[in-house]
Protein backbone atom coordinates (compact mmCIF):
# COMPACT_ATOMS: atom_id res chain seq x y z
CA UNK A 1 0.00 0.00 0.00
CA UNK A 2 1.31 3.57 -0.61
CA UNK A 3 1.73 6.01 1.59
CA UNK A 4 -0.53 8.32 0.37
CA UNK A 5 -3.21 4.92 0.04
CA UNK A 6 -6.23 5.43 2.65
CA UNK A 7 -5.76 2.97 5.41
CA UNK A 8 -8.78 -0.22 5.37
CA UNK A 9 -9.52 1.44 8.95
CA UNK A 10 -8.27 3.77 11.65
CA UNK A 11 -6.59 3.05 14.63
CA UNK A 12 -7.14 5.21 17.33
CA UNK A 13 -4.83 5.01 20.65
CA UNK A 14 -6.43 6.94 23.49
CA UNK A 15 -4.72 8.09 26.07
CA UNK A 16 -4.91 10.16 29.45
CA UNK A 17 -4.98 10.49 32.73
CA UNK A 18 -7.91 9.69 34.90
CA UNK A 19 -10.68 11.63 34.64
CA UNK A 20 -9.75 12.83 31.65
CA UNK A 21 -12.53 12.12 29.47
CA UNK A 22 -11.17 8.98 27.88
CA UNK A 23 -14.60 7.10 27.54
CA UNK A 24 -16.49 9.59 26.62
CA UNK A 25 -14.19 10.54 23.99
CA UNK A 26 -14.54 6.79 22.61
CA UNK A 27 -18.46 6.99 22.89
CA UNK A 28 -18.74 9.82 20.98
CA UNK A 29 -16.34 8.64 18.31
CA UNK A 30 -18.08 5.38 17.69
CA UNK A 31 -21.92 6.45 19.14
CA UNK A 32 -21.65 3.96 21.64
CA UNK A 33 -24.02 4.21 24.54
CA UNK A 34 -25.23 2.95 27.52
CA UNK A 35 -23.34 0.05 28.89
CA UNK A 36 -21.04 0.20 25.98
CA UNK A 37 -19.63 3.40 26.92
CA UNK A 38 -17.32 2.18 30.14
CA UNK A 39 -15.96 4.24 32.81
CA UNK A 40 -12.82 6.35 33.21
CA UNK A 41 -12.84 6.26 37.02
CA UNK A 42 -10.69 5.32 39.19
CA UNK A 43 -9.93 1.36 39.26
CA UNK A 44 -10.32 0.78 35.52
CA UNK A 45 -7.13 -1.42 35.69
CA UNK A 46 -7.78 -2.94 31.24
CA UNK A 47 -7.41 -1.62 28.00
CA UNK A 48 -10.53 -1.39 26.13
CA UNK A 49 -10.61 -2.08 22.53
CA UNK A 50 -13.99 -1.14 20.20
CA UNK A 51 -14.51 -1.59 16.63
CA UNK A 52 -16.83 0.24 14.45
CA UNK A 53 -17.87 2.71 11.80
CA UNK A 54 -17.11 6.50 12.04
CA UNK A 55 -18.12 9.12 9.61
CA UNK A 56 -18.16 6.77 6.85
CA UNK A 57 -14.40 4.83 7.89
CA UNK A 58 -14.06 1.65 9.70
CA UNK A 59 -12.46 2.74 12.86
CA UNK A 60 -10.81 0.49 15.68
CA UNK A 61 -10.71 2.54 18.91
CA UNK A 62 -7.82 1.13 22.32
CA UNK A 63 -8.07 3.18 24.92
CA UNK A 64 -5.64 2.58 27.99
CA UNK A 65 -5.37 3.08 31.73
CA UNK A 66 -2.60 5.92 32.67
CA UNK A 67 0.43 3.88 33.03
CA UNK A 68 2.51 7.29 32.66
CA UNK A 69 1.54 8.48 35.94
CA UNK A 70 3.96 8.47 38.52
CA UNK A 71 1.91 6.82 41.17
CA UNK A 72 1.47 3.80 38.77
CA UNK A 73 2.88 0.49 40.77
CA UNK A 74 5.40 -0.50 38.01
CA UNK A 75 3.95 -4.33 37.91
CA UNK A 76 0.95 -2.68 36.75
CA UNK A 77 2.65 -0.11 34.46
CA UNK A 78 4.83 -3.16 32.49
CA UNK A 79 1.60 -5.20 32.39
CA UNK A 80 -0.48 -1.96 31.01
CA UNK A 81 2.10 -1.21 28.28
CA UNK A 82 2.29 -4.41 26.72
CA UNK A 83 -1.57 -4.98 26.58
CA UNK A 84 -1.81 -1.44 25.26
CA UNK A 85 0.68 -2.57 22.44
CA UNK A 86 -0.53 -5.96 21.54
CA UNK A 87 -4.07 -4.22 21.36
CA UNK A 88 -3.10 -1.19 18.90
CA UNK A 89 -0.22 -3.41 16.89
CA UNK A 90 0.74 -3.41 14.37
CA UNK A 91 0.73 0.20 15.21
CA UNK A 92 -1.70 3.44 15.64
CA UNK A 93 -2.58 5.51 13.21
CA UNK A 94 -2.65 8.03 15.93
CA UNK A 95 -2.59 8.32 19.59
CA UNK A 96 -5.34 10.81 20.87
CA UNK A 97 -4.08 11.95 24.01
CA UNK A 98 -7.28 13.69 26.37
CA UNK A 99 -6.29 16.66 28.28
CA UNK A 100 -8.84 18.47 30.12
CA UNK A 101 -8.33 22.38 30.00
CA UNK A 102 -9.04 22.71 33.68
CA UNK A 103 -6.05 21.23 34.90
CA UNK A 104 -2.30 21.94 34.42
CA UNK A 105 -0.59 19.90 31.50
CA UNK A 106 1.94 18.42 34.10
CA UNK A 107 0.77 14.66 33.55
CA UNK A 108 0.22 15.50 29.87
CA UNK A 109 3.86 16.58 29.45
CA UNK A 110 4.99 13.43 31.10
CA UNK A 111 2.50 11.29 29.06
CA UNK A 112 4.30 13.09 25.75
CA UNK A 113 7.86 12.65 27.34
CA UNK A 114 6.85 8.76 27.60
CA UNK A 115 5.60 8.35 24.41
CA UNK A 116 9.13 9.62 22.93
CA UNK A 117 10.84 7.42 24.89
CA UNK A 118 9.07 4.33 24.15
CA UNK A 119 8.16 4.70 20.55
CA UNK A 120 10.50 7.38 19.20
CA UNK A 121 9.91 11.24 18.36
CA UNK A 122 7.76 10.39 15.30
CA UNK A 123 4.85 9.16 18.11
CA UNK A 124 4.37 12.59 19.32
CA UNK A 125 5.99 14.66 16.26
CA UNK A 126 3.61 13.19 13.47
CA UNK A 127 1.07 10.61 15.28
CA UNK A 128 -0.05 12.69 18.01
CA UNK A 129 -3.26 14.67 18.40
CA UNK A 130 -4.28 16.78 21.07
CA UNK A 131 -8.28 15.86 22.50
CA UNK A 132 -9.27 18.90 24.82
CA UNK A 133 -11.79 17.58 27.20
CA UNK A 134 -13.91 19.45 30.11
CA UNK A 135 -14.24 22.52 27.55
CA UNK A 136 -17.64 23.53 29.49
CA UNK A 137 -15.29 25.05 31.63
CA UNK A 138 -14.58 27.63 29.31
CA UNK A 139 -17.08 30.87 29.25
CA UNK A 140 -19.90 30.37 26.82
CA UNK A 141 -18.62 33.28 24.34
CA UNK A 142 -14.89 31.56 24.82
CA UNK A 143 -13.21 29.74 21.73
CA UNK A 144 -10.81 27.33 22.60
CA UNK A 145 -8.25 28.52 20.40
CA UNK A 146 -8.38 32.29 22.25
CA UNK A 147 -8.07 30.59 25.91
CA UNK A 148 -5.12 28.76 24.48
CA UNK A 149 -3.26 31.25 23.31
CA UNK A 150 -4.70 33.99 26.26
CA UNK A 151 -4.49 32.11 29.13
CA UNK A 152 -2.59 28.38 28.57
CA UNK A 153 0.50 28.88 27.68
CA UNK A 154 1.80 24.96 29.36
CA UNK A 155 -1.42 23.82 27.18
CA UNK A 156 -0.51 25.67 24.03
CA UNK A 157 3.43 23.91 24.22
CA UNK A 158 1.94 20.38 24.08
CA UNK A 159 -0.04 21.46 21.05
CA UNK A 160 3.23 22.73 19.37
CA UNK A 161 5.25 19.39 20.70
CA UNK A 162 2.27 17.64 18.46
CA UNK A 163 3.05 19.34 15.07
CA UNK A 164 0.30 22.03 15.91
CA UNK A 165 -2.79 19.08 15.85
CA UNK A 166 -5.57 19.22 18.38
CA UNK A 167 -9.05 18.80 18.46
CA UNK A 168 -12.02 18.83 20.49
CA UNK A 169 -15.24 16.67 20.46
CA UNK A 170 -17.65 18.68 23.05
CA UNK A 171 -20.01 21.06 21.54
CA UNK A 172 -22.84 22.99 22.94
CA UNK A 173 -25.15 22.26 20.24
CA UNK A 174 -26.11 18.51 20.31
CA UNK A 175 -25.54 15.48 18.52
CA UNK A 176 -25.58 16.79 14.80
CA UNK A 177 -22.46 18.55 15.92
CA UNK A 178 -20.72 15.78 17.71
CA UNK A 179 -21.02 13.85 14.50
CA UNK A 180 -19.58 16.76 12.39
CA UNK A 181 -16.75 17.37 15.28
CA UNK A 182 -16.13 13.39 14.71
CA UNK A 183 -15.79 13.59 10.69
CA UNK A 184 -13.39 16.48 11.09
CA UNK A 185 -11.14 14.66 13.75
CA UNK A 186 -10.89 11.51 11.40
CA UNK A 187 -9.84 13.74 9.04
CA UNK A 188 -6.67 14.83 10.78
CA UNK A 189 -6.31 11.49 11.69
CA UNK A 190 -5.90 10.74 7.78
CA UNK A 191 -3.68 13.65 7.37
CA UNK A 192 -1.44 12.09 9.88
CA UNK A 193 -1.60 9.34 7.84
CA UNK A 194 -0.68 10.95 4.63
CA UNK A 195 1.62 13.11 5.94
CA UNK A 196 3.51 9.60 7.34
CA UNK A 197 6.03 8.09 5.39
CA UNK A 198 5.10 4.61 7.21
CA UNK A 199 1.08 4.92 7.29
CA UNK A 200 0.90 3.80 10.81
CA UNK A 201 3.60 4.47 13.59
CA UNK A 202 6.05 1.41 13.31
CA UNK A 203 8.65 0.89 16.01
CA UNK A 204 10.91 -2.50 17.38
CA UNK A 205 8.27 -2.54 20.04
CA UNK A 206 5.21 -2.77 17.58
CA UNK A 207 7.46 -5.15 15.16
CA UNK A 208 7.84 -7.78 18.12
CA UNK A 209 4.20 -7.55 19.22
CA UNK A 210 2.67 -7.92 15.65
CA UNK A 211 5.06 -10.87 14.98
CA UNK A 212 3.83 -12.65 18.63
CA UNK A 213 0.50 -11.71 17.68
CA UNK A 214 0.08 -13.14 14.46
CA UNK A 215 2.45 -16.41 15.67
CA UNK A 216 -0.19 -16.57 18.58
CA UNK A 217 -3.27 -16.33 16.42
CA UNK A 218 -1.73 -19.48 14.05
CA UNK A 219 -2.02 -21.38 17.38
CA UNK A 220 -5.11 -20.51 18.51
CA UNK A 221 -6.47 -21.36 14.78
CA UNK A 222 -5.12 -24.98 15.22
CA UNK A 223 -6.41 -25.48 18.91
CA UNK A 224 -9.71 -24.84 17.88
CA UNK A 225 -9.37 -26.97 14.26
CA UNK A 226 -7.92 -29.44 16.67
CA UNK A 227 -11.35 -29.63 18.50
CA UNK A 228 -13.43 -30.10 15.42
CA UNK A 229 -13.13 -33.82 14.74
CA UNK A 230 -14.22 -33.35 11.05
CA UNK A 231 -11.31 -30.93 10.28
CA UNK A 232 -7.42 -31.45 9.25
CA UNK A 233 -4.90 -29.39 11.44
CA UNK A 234 -3.30 -27.04 9.45
CA UNK A 235 0.61 -27.41 9.47
CA UNK A 236 2.54 -24.95 11.82
CA UNK A 237 3.19 -22.15 10.13
CA UNK A 238 0.11 -21.32 8.13
CA UNK A 239 -2.94 -19.48 8.20
CA UNK A 240 -6.15 -19.85 9.13
CA UNK A 241 -8.63 -21.73 6.88
CA UNK A 242 -10.16 -19.95 3.93
CA UNK A 243 -14.02 -20.42 4.73
CA UNK A 244 -13.36 -18.61 8.58
CA UNK A 245 -15.34 -15.76 8.09
CA UNK A 246 -13.81 -11.82 9.04
CA UNK A 247 -16.10 -12.06 11.97
CA UNK A 248 -14.21 -15.48 13.55
CA UNK A 249 -11.05 -13.94 12.11
CA UNK A 250 -11.07 -10.90 14.41
CA UNK A 251 -12.10 -12.87 17.25
CA UNK A 252 -9.23 -14.88 16.64
CA UNK A 253 -6.85 -11.72 16.92
CA UNK A 254 -8.20 -10.03 19.16
CA UNK A 255 -7.95 -13.36 21.51
CA UNK A 256 -4.40 -13.36 20.56
CA UNK A 257 -3.94 -9.96 21.53
CA UNK A 258 -5.14 -10.68 25.21
CA UNK A 259 -2.75 -13.90 25.23
CA UNK A 260 -0.09 -11.69 24.63
CA UNK A 261 2.42 -11.40 28.17
CA UNK A 262 5.23 -8.79 28.88
CA UNK A 263 6.50 -7.78 25.79
CA UNK A 264 9.84 -6.83 27.44
CA UNK A 265 10.06 -3.02 27.40
CA UNK A 266 12.79 -1.56 28.83
CA UNK A 267 11.06 1.15 30.82
CA UNK A 268 13.68 1.40 33.30
CA UNK A 269 14.69 5.28 33.38
CA UNK A 270 11.73 6.23 31.14
CA UNK A 271 9.17 7.21 33.85
CA UNK A 272 9.46 10.14 36.16
CA UNK A 273 10.27 8.81 39.82
CA UNK A 274 6.86 7.85 42.30
CA UNK A 275 8.59 10.19 45.62
CA UNK A 276 8.46 13.96 46.08
CA UNK A 277 10.80 16.37 47.33
CA UNK A 278 9.65 16.97 50.85
CA UNK A 279 9.99 20.69 49.93
CA UNK A 280 7.15 20.54 47.57
CA UNK A 281 3.57 20.31 47.94
CA UNK A 282 2.01 16.31 47.17
CA UNK A 283 0.72 16.04 44.00
CA UNK A 284 -2.75 15.04 44.91
CA UNK A 285 -2.50 18.13 47.75
CA UNK A 286 -1.77 20.18 44.57
CA UNK A 287 -4.53 19.01 42.94
CA UNK A 288 -7.13 19.35 45.45
CA UNK A 289 -6.71 22.83 45.66
CA UNK A 290 -6.64 23.39 42.14
CA UNK A 291 -10.27 21.56 42.14
CA UNK A 292 -11.37 23.48 44.76
CA UNK A 293 -10.21 26.91 43.20
CA UNK A 294 -11.52 26.24 39.36
CA UNK A 295 -14.83 25.17 41.52
CA UNK A 296 -15.09 28.52 43.76
CA UNK A 297 -14.23 30.58 40.21
CA UNK A 298 -16.99 28.93 38.53
CA UNK A 299 -19.13 30.89 41.08
CA UNK A 300 -17.74 34.19 40.88
CA UNK A 301 -19.01 36.78 38.61
CA UNK A 302 -17.60 36.06 34.54
CA UNK A 303 -15.85 40.07 35.35
CA UNK A 304 -13.74 38.93 38.30
CA UNK A 305 -13.75 35.23 37.68
CA UNK A 306 -10.21 34.84 36.18
CA UNK A 307 -8.70 37.59 37.24
CA UNK A 308 -9.20 36.03 40.91
CA UNK A 309 -8.18 32.52 39.86
CA UNK A 310 -4.97 34.28 38.83
CA UNK A 311 -3.95 35.86 42.24
CA UNK A 312 -5.22 33.05 44.22
CA UNK A 313 -2.65 30.38 42.02
CA UNK A 314 -0.18 32.98 42.40
CA UNK A 315 -0.94 32.66 45.93
CA UNK A 316 -0.53 28.88 45.78
CA UNK A 317 2.67 29.06 44.14
CA UNK A 318 4.52 30.93 46.09
CA UNK A 319 3.49 29.68 49.64
CA UNK A 320 3.10 31.27 52.51
CA UNK A 321 2.05 34.13 54.63
CA UNK A 322 3.87 36.37 51.74
CA UNK A 323 2.32 34.17 48.69
CA UNK A 324 -0.85 35.22 50.39
CA UNK A 325 -0.87 38.18 50.67
CA UNK A 326 1.33 38.33 47.26
CA UNK A 327 -1.86 36.74 45.71
CA UNK A 328 -4.54 38.88 46.59
CA UNK A 329 -2.92 41.80 45.06
CA UNK A 330 -2.02 40.38 42.16
CA UNK A 331 -6.01 39.66 42.00
CA UNK A 332 -7.18 42.79 43.41
CA UNK A 333 -5.51 44.77 40.63
CA UNK A 334 -5.90 42.35 37.56
CA UNK A 335 -9.97 42.74 38.70
CA UNK A 336 -9.69 46.55 38.33
CA UNK A 337 -8.16 46.65 35.54
CA UNK A 338 -10.84 44.75 34.21
CA UNK A 339 -13.44 46.40 35.37
CA UNK A 340 -11.61 49.63 33.58
CA UNK A 341 -11.35 47.84 30.71
CA UNK A 342 -15.21 46.79 30.15
CA UNK A 343 -16.00 50.79 31.33
CA UNK A 344 -14.22 52.36 28.68
CA UNK A 345 -15.88 49.78 26.41
CA UNK A 346 -19.47 50.72 27.50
Amino acid sequence: MSASASPPELRLAVLGRTGAGKSPAVSTILGLQGSEQGTDAVGTQECSKHRGEAAGRQVVVVSSPAWFGSDCNPDERRKHISSFIASSSPGPHAFLLCVPVNQPADEEATALAVLMKLFGPSAVRRHTIILFTHTEELEEDEQLDEYLVTWRKDLQELVEKCGGRYHTLETRSGEPEERKAVEELLEKVEQVVTESETQHLSCPLYQEAEERVRERQVEIARERRAEEPNDPVPPSGSQPAENVTEEEMAAVREEAERSIGDLGADIDGIFPPSSVSPSSPAPSFLWGLWEKLTGWARWLPTLVRREALFGALVGLFVGGPFGGMVGATVGSVATEVGRRKTQKTK
